[in-house]
């Protein structure tokens, strides 16, 4: 075996894995079983997970429609294990979708039947509040008629609020606006802050107009939207999901469509930095959800070297570096990201934000004490404290 020279860079030990040879299994048989404080972090510190999920379970749209647009109202129910999401018994969530979520529904916790199941899952994992997200009601963002499917987000919008008072301060829902047109934009987002929701999703997918063309969130035709995104002054969530494999796969589909999602979000970030987007709208803050950190470093780099290729061709001109674009306006989540953490610096501490991801089969559940444990090891207590519950909070404007 050759001795390493000054010339031989030696290689870090690998980052321990956290994961066993079997896998963790579905999370409806997993429990958690954090123990007090985590080791490291100061006595008192408050876990507050960046990224969970809610199962809606109740069907709300077809109760909540007026009685003579009922039989336009998608329908919820309940079967083999999962909640689905549909109209007239078809289901919208079915195949991998459907598959995922039956492997968590049955939890006490992932569904908006039980609240106070839900907080003492959470808590019994170590974790004290969490920013949900939707489940299977993401079927209903490209919903055709789209007066209908701004019904549906309000109500969506309304039943989220309605958890969030009933959780004391332990769940935060993220809510769902109107993309497609500047006037339902305004009002969608006042009526979402006057319900006390502090964010919202916004889809990396927008989908086309009534003309069929396909929007452009770097257009000029989006400005206004944008503008009235800014004027509200809540954050942007950007979350993966909305990618499936653009081939077929006949082995561990799941997993494979699972690999395609978590690699999403370069498109919308490029929009972001080079179509002007944050130029023209300075104030707007934008996180990225469940798609890990360590994307962070190859995008700012590989952004660098294309302004560099191709400002000559450029119709808009940057009015900052694009580091500055990341670190005034960006932050994103992770649940196990070692490769991330080694690169913190280059990413920034105070623009990442740990979660569980509960109830999915990628989540921490069952082991979150074990993730945020790597997260002291890694950046130390004085920037764990910020990473698992701080910078969130920040991100909400929340004390």
């Amino acid at each position: 075996m050759s001795t390493p020279t000054a010339s031989t860079p030696t290689r870090k030990p690998p980052v321990p894995s956290l994961y066993p040879p079997e896998g963790w299994g579905a999370p409806k048989n997993r429990h958690g079983h954090a123990t007090g404080s985590i080791a490291g972090l100061p006595v008192g510190t408050e876990i507050f997970s960046a990224d969970n999920h809610i199962s809606v379970a109740d069907d709300i749209f077809y109760e909540r429609f007026p009685d003579d647009l009922k039989g336009a109202a998608p329908r919820i129910w309940y079967e083999d294990g999962a909640y689905m999401v549909g109209m007239k018994g078809k289901a919208w969530t079915g195949g991998d979708f459907g598959r995922v979520l039956m492997q968590y529904d049955d939890l006490a916790g992932a569904s908006s039947n039980d609240i106070a199941a839900r907080i003492r899952e959470l808590k019994e994992d170590g974790i004290d509040k969490e920013l949900a997200f939707p489940n299977a009601v993401l079927a209903l963002f490209h919903y055709p008629d789209k007066a209908l499917r701004e019904r549906v987000f309000r109500i969506y919008n309304e039943y989220m609020a309605e958890l969030q008072e009933r959780s004391n301060g332990h769940f935060y829902g993220v809510g769902l606006i109107n993309w497609w047109d500047p006037k339902g934009t305004r009002s969608t987002l006042a009526e979402l802050k006057s319900l006390g929701l502090k964010t919202f999703l916004l889809p990396l997918n927008p989908g086309k107009d009534d003309d069929g063309n396909v929007y452009d969130y770097g257009g000029a035709a989006m400005d206004a939207v944008w503008d009235e995104i800014a004027d509200a002054g809540l954050p942007v969530t950007h979350h993966i999901g909305e990618t499936p494999p653009k081939t077929p796969c006949e082995n561990n589909s799941v997993v494979v469509g699972m690999m395609v999602n978590v690699d999403s979000f370069r498109e919308q970030f490029a929009k972001y930095v080079f179509s002007g987007i944050l130029d023209r709208h300075p104030t707007l803050k934008i996180g990225w959800f469940e798609g890990g950190i360590a994307w962070v470093p190859t995008a700012l780099q590989d952004a660098e070297h294309m302004l560099a290729s191709y400002r000559h061709m450029f119709n808009h001109e940057l009015s900052h570096g694009v580091d500055h674009y990341w670190r005034e306006h960006m932050s994103a989540s992770f649940m196990v990201d070692p490769l991330g953490l080694e690169l913190i610096d280059k990413i920034g501490v105070d623009n990442v934000m740990w979660s569980s991801d509960y109830p999915h089969n990628e989540s921490t559940f069952g082991y979150s004490e074990k993730s945020l444990a790597t997260v002291v090891e890694a950046v130390g207590p004085e920037a764990a404290v910020k990473i698992v519950g701080g910078n969130v909070k920040t991100f909400l404007g929340i004390s």
